[in-house]
C-alpha cells in the first residue's frame, strides 16, 4: 500500500491582497515639489492618531499652523529638558491657548539628571561637550516618546545649517529612532518645511499671525536650552548660536570650529581675508614668546589681551570697539594687546583659560594670575569699566 507523505499545504496567497511596503525614497522624490500643507496633509491622512508633531518652541510653530489648516485632528509633543528659556515656556502656553490643544510634554528621567548634576555640576557640557547632557535630557526622552508613534513630523530645513542639514528629504524612514512596532524602519519621519527658507517660514508666520517665541526679537533664531543657545550675527547660519564652543559645521567659534568637514570627509582650515588689528593699530601684537613669558608671570605691567581667531565673526565684530578701548586705556598703565590663539590653542587652553573665540583676559603685573572677562558685552564702556576694576584703578 502506498504511503502518502504528511506534507503541510502552503496556503495560496493573493498577491494583490498583500499590503505593499511603501517606497519612501520614491515618495520623497515625488513629494519634493509639494507644498508644506500638502506634505502635512499626507502625514495626517496616512497615519492619523499614530503621528505627532515635534514642537521645540521656536519657529516650528509653523508646523502646528499647517496641521491646523488641514482641518484634520493632530497631536503635538515637546521635550521639556528642564533647561529651557522662560520665553519658550511662555510660547508653549500661548500655542496651547491659540490652537485650543494640549501639548504632550515628555521629560528626562529625574534620577539620571540628578546623578549627572551631582557628579559633574550644572554646566559640565562647557568642559566635556554637550553629548552626555543631551543624551540624558533630550535623546533618551525622545526615544521613549517616539515608541508610541508610527511617524513623527519635524521642522528640519535644508538651510538651517549648511554643514549638516543639506540632505533633508520631505519624508523618510527614520534612520535613528524606532516606532511603536519596534525595529529598524518602524518609524517614518516627515519634514514638511525641508525646502522652505527661513524668510519664507517667517513670512508665513507673520501672515498667519500666530504666536512666536519672544527670543526671536532678541537675535535668537534657532532656540534650544538656555545655557546652550545664544543670538547669532547677521549672515550667520541660524544654528551657529547652538553649542558654539564645540567643533562642527553647525557651530561657531568653538575651539575646533576652524576646521569644517567637507563632503569627502577631509577638513579645510577656515581662512580670513585679513588679520584683525593690523600694523599701526593701538592694539599691541603679542608674540608666542611674549605670551609664554606672560603666562609664566613675567609681567612688568598689566595686560588686557584678546585671544582671537581672524576668521571668527564675533572677533571681527569687536575689532572697532577693542581698537577704541586700546586708545582709551593709554595712560592707565594697562597694555591692550592681541594674540592669535587659533594657531596656539592647546597652550592657550591650558594656560590662559581659552574656551571660545574671542576670550578676553587680564594679566595683572608681577603675578601668574589670569582673570577672564566674564561677559559677552564687548562695548568700550563695559570693557573699560571691567578692566579698571580688576586693575584696581
Amino acid at each position: 500500500m502506498a504511503v502518502r507523505a504528511n506534507v503541510a499545504r502552503v496556503p495560496q496567497v493573493n498577491a494583490a491582497a498583500v499590503e505593499a511596503k511603501p517606497d519612501w525614497p520614491g515618495l520623497a522624490a515625488e513629494m519634493d515639489n509639494k507644498s508644506p500643507l500638502e506634505i502635512m496633509d499626507h502625514a495626517l491622512k496616512t497615519f492619523g492618531n499614530d503621528v505627532a508633531i515635534a514642537f521645540s518652541g521656536a519657529e516650528d510653530v509653523a508646523l502646528i499652523e499647517y496641521a491646523h489648516l488641514t482641518g484634520r485632528p493632530y497631536r503635538v509633543f515637546s521635550l521639556d529638558t528642564g533647561r529651557l528659556n522662560a520665553e519658550t515656556y511662555q510660547l508653549f502656553d500661548a500655542v496651547e491657548k491659540h490652537y485650543k490643544i494640549r501639548i504632550e510634554y515628555t521629560f528626562p528621567e529625574a534620577q539620571e539628571v540628578m546623578d549627572l548634576v551631582r557628579a559633574k555640576g550644572l554646566y559640565s557640557f562647557y568642559e566635556d561637550g554637550h553629548t552626555e547632557c543631551c543624551r540624558i535630557r533630550k535623546v533618551k526622552p525622545l526615544r521613549k516618546q517616539l515608541k508610541v508613534y508610527k511617524a513623527w513630523i519635524t521642522g528640519q530645513r535644508k538651510d538651517q545649517s549648511p554643514g549638516t542639514r543639506t540632505e533633508v528629504p520631505v519624508v523618510q524612514v527614520d534612520p535613528v529612532f524606532e516606532g511603536v512596532t519596534g525595529g529598524p524602519g518602524s518609524l517614518i519621519k516627515y519634514n514638511p518645511l525641508s525646502n522652505m527658507t527661513s524668510a519664507e517660514v517667517w513670512n508665513f508666520l507673520r501672515v498667519m499671525n500666530v504666536p512666536t517665541n519672544k527670543l526671536h526679537n532678541c537675535g535668537y533664531i534657532s532656540i534650544g536650552c538656555e545655557p546652550c543657545t545664544r543670538p547669532v550675527l547677521p549672515n550667520q547660519a541660524e544654528r551657529e548660536g547652538r553649542w558654539w564652543w564645540e567643533d562642527a559645521a553647525a557651530k561657531e567659534c568653538g575651539l575646533h570650529s576652524g576646521n569644517i568637514k567637507k563632503a569627502d570627509g577631509t577638513t579645510e582650515e577656515r581662512k580670513a581675508e585679513r588679520d584683525l588689528w593690523p600694523a599701526g593699530s593701538a592694539v599691541a601684537t603679542l608674540s608666542k614668546d611674549e605670551v609664554r613669558a606672560l603666562a609664566a608671570g613675567t609681567r612688568s605691567q598689566g595686560t588686557l589681551a584678546v585671544l582671537y581667531a581672524p576668521w571668527c565673526p564675533f572677533c571681527q565684530a569687536m575689532e572697532a570697539n577693542f581698537e577704541e578701548l586700546a586708545a582709551h586705556m593709554k595712560g592707565h598703565k594697562v597694555r591692550v594687546a592681541k594674540y592669535q590663539a587659533d594657531i596656539d590653542r592647546e597652550f592657550c587652553n591650558d594656560n590662559l583659560q581659552l574656551k571660545t573665540f574671542p576670550t578676553i583676559v587680564y594679566l595683572p603685573p608681577n603675578s601668574k594670575q589670569v582673570i577672564k572677562y566674564p561677559s559677552e558685552r564687548r562695548d568700550v564702556e563695559t570693557l573699560s569699566m571691567w578692566v579698571k576694576t580688576v586693575a584696581g584703578q
